[in-house]
């Protein structure tokens, strides 16, 4: 019998359709060949790019030259302009202001082969640096009210290049799906005195059902209210309500979740598409008691058809709790065993 499932965050069903259960060999897609071609992003390419706003990079080289190890580019095309005011302005019943924001390209490694969790746990930090580093510099804009963190990784996931990068977007307004997520958080706050995102943590650990990885800092987890399979959410254990101001020593344990997540999706899914967003607090906010950010992992098995889009419900064929024991029990070396993973929750239960 198909189940109805509420999302504890926002107003959002979904419907985990049981009688459809489609295990991780039922969603093996076929492989496209490599694209080839030119591209801007590998090594000895530099100047088919913009200038870059930062890079790490060894010390004897020269900025937009080979050495580097992740770089941070502004995008060739642009969602949006840096350039100039927002100029607010109505037109009758309709609100216009310019297209102004900052976009940007976070290019992962010089190497086109690998995708993130490929790379050193310590590359991967220095990632997740840069990206803290580039959302301090962008929030010192007053113009800019929300910065998007996203990756997307396949053709169907919506990649334009096939080396590996992320994006960023800051925004003059805050997104709506990042309005419904902090109001949900707030109305639960406010009636209840807790963040939801804690609710949720303690659930989990002591339930045990939806846990993928665990460890000193982060938990992964296939949430209830799953949308699409496989889903998977990372959040740190103690509150946090901004990325950027995740404590410096809890990066080395980020990288390390980060990497085994993709790591467990690649390996049951034989390395699927898929999409991850950074949730965070918008730019002009004090610490928020009520939100917690965390980072969502999409992979792309199923489409967002005419149901989905009329209605606002999505149709997951996989319920959450498979999901999380199919990846939970994949033994990797890059992060704790499933016997080390039960050892961690029993302790904490």
């Amino acid at each position: 019998m198909p189940e109805l499932r509420k999302s504890p965050i926002i107003e959002r069903w979904v419907i985990i359709s049981t009688e459809r259960g489609k295990r991780p060999l039922d969603f093996k897609m076929e492989k496209r060949p490599s694209r080839g071609g030119f591209c801007p992003f590998c090594n000895g390419n530099e100047d088919k790019t913009p200038p870059e706003v930062l890079a790490y990079r060894d010390p004897l080289t020269a900025p937009n030259t080979p050495g580097w190890k992740v770089r941070v580019v502004p995008n060739k095309f642009p969602a949006l302009q840096i350039e100039g005011d927002l100029d607010k302005r109505g037109d009758g019943i309709y609100d216009i202001m310019r297209g102004v924001g900052a976009h940007e390209v976070l290019i992962e490694s010089p190497d086109h082969s690998k995708n993130i969790h490929h790379l050193p746990k310590e590359h991967i930090e220095s990632i997740l640096w840069a990206l803290r580093d580039r959302c301090i510099d962008l929030k010192k804009d007053s113009r800019f009210r929300y910065i998007l963190i996203f990756k997307n990784w396949g053709e169907e996931a919506g990649a334009s290049l096939e080396h590996s990068h992320m994006q960023l977007i800051a925004t003059p307004i805050i997104p709506k799906r990042a309005i419904e997520e902090l109001e949900g958080a707030k109305f639960h706050y406010n009636l209840k005195e807790r963040c939801i995102f804690c609710d949720i943590l303690k659930h989990e650990i002591r339930e045990q059902k939806r846990v993928i990885s665990m460890n000193d800092h982060f938990i992964a987890i296939a949430p209830f209210a799953s949308r699409f399979p496989f889903e998977s959410w990372i959040l740190p254990r103690e509150h946090v309500s901004a990325f950027e101001k995740t404590t410096a020593d809890w990066f080395p344990s980020l990288a390390e979740i980060l990497k085994s997540v993709l790591a467990r999706l690649e390996a049951v899914l034989d390395a699927p598409p898929f999409n991850f967003i950074i949730h965070t607090a918008p730019c002009k906010t004090p610490d928020l008691d009520y939100y917690h950010w965390h980072l969502e992992i999409m992979p792309k098995l199923t489409k967002v058809a005419g149901f989905e889009w009329g209605s606002g419900f999505y149709i997951n064929p996989t319920p959450p709790e498979d999901a999380a024991e199919a990846l939970r029990n994949v033994d990797l070396t890059c992060g704790e065993t499933n016997a080390q993973l039960q050892q961690k929750v029993e302790e904490q239960r």
